[in-house]
């Protein structure tokens, strides 16, 4: 037994690719060939919903839409298409409904062999730089679809049953591509959305009816309650802005507050080195604190030490030791890194070792 895997063709010779699961293949065998029905009509499916879909592409987004590639197997479908930007989700969603409109109407796909000048005449879509022999295979879906094309498809639209986009996204300058699934594919994919529909309402104690303002709540909910946390951390940083004035070292003349705050955000670093700096009147202050495994650091110089100082400068040679990124004005700038390297940027900081 010989598993076709995938076919190729060089000149008139249809090659098929593969691997023997059975048995031996000799010099002279005599095969005999047995498709998988249901993979086949699977990819029939697909194959057609695509021709849908590039019609449908071209009535919504405009006439400029060309196809750039494909790919079409028994579990989806692949397009590539020309699209100067991303797709709306509007302009999806006309795709799909266009497409499931095209589907219902459940129209005969009907071929007929051709001359090229013939096809064109009559309108059928070409691939741009594909060559075609004399005698072409056009194919048709009512008076939506008019195109040319050798695969196989199925034999009415409604056989597809349902269509439905999954993803949009560009793949190159000028070029998107959608993925989507057709007939029982479909299906599961529309169960699995209502299945994570269902968890999501029993994990806000709420239904399918009334998701939507649960979601509403829990997001305004989760607004006021980072309002909460910053005006807490504001008063945090204030209250803490006196008590850090007495761990100002003198630097070569200049007075410097290194520290590490507990609990600090990154809008509160900056709040409160503002007040530390006002507090100074002359000085540089570098303040740092860390979560999730990250440490956010922010420094400030006044105006008087920036042709000696740049906080810019400052921030960088600090990031770099902790195996981030920073940078900003000569007066103020942030940056971040690693955890793990906060020891290494205590040392440099505290400006002793």
């Amino acid at each position: 037994m010989f598993s076709v895997a995938d076919c190729s063709k060089e000149g008139k010779h249809h090659l098929h690719h593969g691997e023997v699961t059975e048995g031996v293949l000799q010099l002279d065998d005599v095969v005999v060939t047995e498709v998988d029905a249901g993979r086949r009509q699977a990819t029939a499916l697909n194959h057609s919903a695509t021709h849908l879909l590039h019609a449908a592409l071209r009535n919504v987004l405009g006439e400029h839409v060309q196809q750039k590639g494909s790919l079409v197997d028994a579990e989806r479908l692949r397009f590539d298409f020309s699209h100067y930007e991303a797709v709306t989700d509007e302009q999806l969603e006309q795709i799909e409904k266009l497409v499931n409109e095209q589907i219902r109407t459940n129209v005969a796909v009907e071929t007929e062999i051709m001359s090229i000048d013939a096809a064109k005449e009559m309108g059928a879509m070409a691939l741009f730089g594909e060559k075609y022999d004399a005698d072409v295979r056009v194919l048709s879906m009512g008076d939506f679809s008019l195109e040319l094309c050798g695969g196989t498809h199925a034999s009415r639209t409604g056989d597809i049953g349902l269509f439905r986009i999954v993803s949009e996204a560009g793949i190159a300058a000028g070029v998107r591509r959608i993925e989507a699934v057709t007939g029982a594919n479909a299906l599961s994919y529309v169960d699995e959305t209502d299945a994570l529909v269902a968890e999501v309402a029993a994990i806000l104690k709420g239904s399918r009816s009334n998701l939507l303002d649960k979601v509403k709540q829990l997001s305004e909910r989760t607004r006021q309650l980072e309002k909460e946390l910053e005006r807490a951390n504001a008063r945090l940083a204030s209250a803490q802005s006196g008590d850090l004035l007495s761990q100002v070292q003198q630097v070569n003349g200049i007075a410097v507050l290194a520290t590490h705050l507990e609990g600090a955000d990154p809008k509160s670093l900056r709040e409160l080195m503002d007040q530390l700096k006002n507090k100074l009147g002359s000085g540089v202050v570098v303040l740092m604190a860390h979560s999730d495994g990250k440490v956010s650091v922010v420094a400030g110089v006044t105006k008087d030490l920036t042709s000696r100082i740049k906080a810019g400068d400052l921030v960088r040679e600090l990031a770099l030791i902790l195996g981030g990124k920073g940078g900003g004005r000569p007066d103020m700038a942030q940056g971040g890194g690693q955890m793990q390297l906060l020891f290494r940027l205590h040392c440099s900081v505290s400006l002793s070792c």
